[in-house]
């Protein structure tokens, strides 16, 4: 699911970029780092907007100046049961590949077949939050699930 979450991270710039345009140099480095990234519970999409940045801090030993910057971003979270259409990444042990078949894929002798990079609409099952990282478990078991056609 999406959402649009307040957030505030520090960016630290560095002194050849003091001057008049450092704000708009310190929102940049913001979007270069922080968009497209996963904090562990959730991605963050793209940034809509920045707020408040904070008067810059010189570090002690660096000469950096570090910024505290408030900004508006579009973060997606998926939750247990939610429905959502990926891309398959990985083939579960017990499906075999079948190098007979025309083109050569993985089958259970279904008449679906599912192969890597194959679009698929799944329902979550389970999620696992780690460091900078985001798992989750799909299902395709229930009815209007499954291999999207073209």
């Amino acid at each position: 699911m999406f959402f649009l979450y307040n957030l505030e991270r520090r960016v630290t710039l560095h002194p050849s970029y003091f001057g008049k345009n450092m704000h708009e140099l310190v929102t940049g480095k913001l979007l270069k780092d922080v968009e497209g990234t996963c904090t562990g519970s959730y991605y963050i999409i793209s940034i809509m907007d920045t707020f408040d940045i904070s008067e810059g801090r010189i570090l002690p030993g660096s000469g950096l100046a570090e910024f505290t910057v408030g900004y508006r971003a579009v973060v997606w979270r998926p939750f247990k049961g939610e429905t959502l259409t990926a891309l398959v990444k990985l083939i579960p042990q017990e499906v075999k590949w079948d190098p007979n078949a025309t083109p050569p894929q993985f089958t259970n002798n279904e008449d679906t077949t599912i192969e890597v990079n194959t679009q698929v609409r799944v329902k979550i099952v389970g999620t696992r939050a780690e460091v900078g990282e985001l798992w989750a478990i799909g299902s395709i078991k229930e009815d209007y699930l499954g291999t999207l056609q073209n």
